[in-house]
């Protein structure tokens, strides 16, 4: 068969349907390699179609894909330098946005990979005597300063606006509605009272939350090990810590305001909270692509591989 055949060119673009049926009719195709010495499995990792590997680890007998794993291509590089690759120098890039998120699923591609491996992968060189970890490094230096800086970025505009929630939440916690009698508050029992007084507080606790959260991100190393989990969690809590702290600052603002409103605005005064927590609603559907990136950098097992693979055939 020739070097770039059906069967791997398959498996370089993500086409489940063909390498299966290839595989059902022609068992021997398993065995074949490319111009650079790689197998189906070489092949798939280099190219980052995670569905291919996982459909191989579970289709295939575990001799024969314990074999497609030891093999290494004409430069020495075993499956584990090949996923160390990075999406700065490879058309594919991975279905998710921003390069922080890439760097994310570049480490989890990477660690999925080296738990299919022997252990001692990790230590195994190519031919330019790097292991699989000093070619990450290398080929992530780009992306990960273009990581750090959007970190930092993110992370100094969500504080400032964490720590200006922060003095709203503050100043309006300690103020009391309706004003006390022998330190005992009028308005004492009333649900919009008790609603102003828990959003109130919530607002400065989960305002402060945030603000340290982001100011943990800045002041934190930013190496490629931190990418794994340690910044996106962080950036996670953050980001809910932010959102919970604007709605109950718009909750107590709007309880605190009942008192005042209720007798000569009574007719319009649901209209009127329904609009000025219009706010918090834009806000969630701009950072809600962001949420769902950073939930499923985070829990996602597997990455998932680029829409644009079938188009490069």
């Amino acid at each position: 068969m020739d070097k770039d055949n059906a069967f791997l060119t398959a498996a370089k673009n993500g086409i489940m349907e063909i390498v299966l049926a290839l595989k059902s009719k022609i068992p021997s195709v398993m065995h074949e390699t490319n111009s650079n010495n790689e197998n189906v499995l070489l092949v798939a990792v280099k190219n980052r179609q995670t569905k291919i590997v996982e459909e191989l680890k579970i289709n295939l007998d575990k001799k024969l894909f314990d074999n497609l794993i030891l093999e290494v291509d004409d430069m020495e590089n075993t499956v584990l330098h090949l996923a160390s690759g990075t999406t700065t120098h490879n058309e594919r890039t991975w279905q998710i946005a921003g390069s922080a998120m890439q760097m994310m699923w570049d480490i989890k591609w990477y660690e999925y990979v080296r738990a299919l491996v022997p252990e001692h992968f990790t230590s195994r060189t190519n031919n330019d005597k790097k292991t699989s970890t000093e070619v990450f490094k290398l080929n992530h230096e780009v992306l990960l300063k273009e990581s750090s800086e959007w970190m930092k970025e993110t992370s100094n505009s969500c504080s400032v606006v964490a720590a200006l929630i922060a003095g709203v939440s503050f100043a309006t916690s300690s103020t009391v509605p309706g004003g006390t009698n022998n330190g005992k508050p009028e308005l004492e029992g009333q649900p919009a009272f008790d609603v102003f007084a828990i959003a109130s507080l919530i607002g400065l606790c989960f305002s402060v939350t945030a603000l340290i959260m982001f100011l943990a991100i800045l002041t934190s190393r930013k190496q490629f090990q931190d990418f794994k989990m340690s910044l996106p969690l962080k950036l996670l809590f953050g980001l809910s810590s932010l959102f919970v702290s604007i709605s109950s600052m718009l909750l107590s603002f709007c309880a605190g305001h009942f008192f005042v409103l209720k007798d000569k605005y009574k007719n319009i005064l649901f209209p009127v909270y329904i609009a000025t927590c219009l706010p918090i609603t834009f806000y969630a559907v701009l950072q809600f692509p962001l949420y769902a990136d950073l939930l499923r950098a985070i829990f996602k097992k597997v990455p998932q591989p680029s829409t644009t693979s079938s188009n490069q055939i």
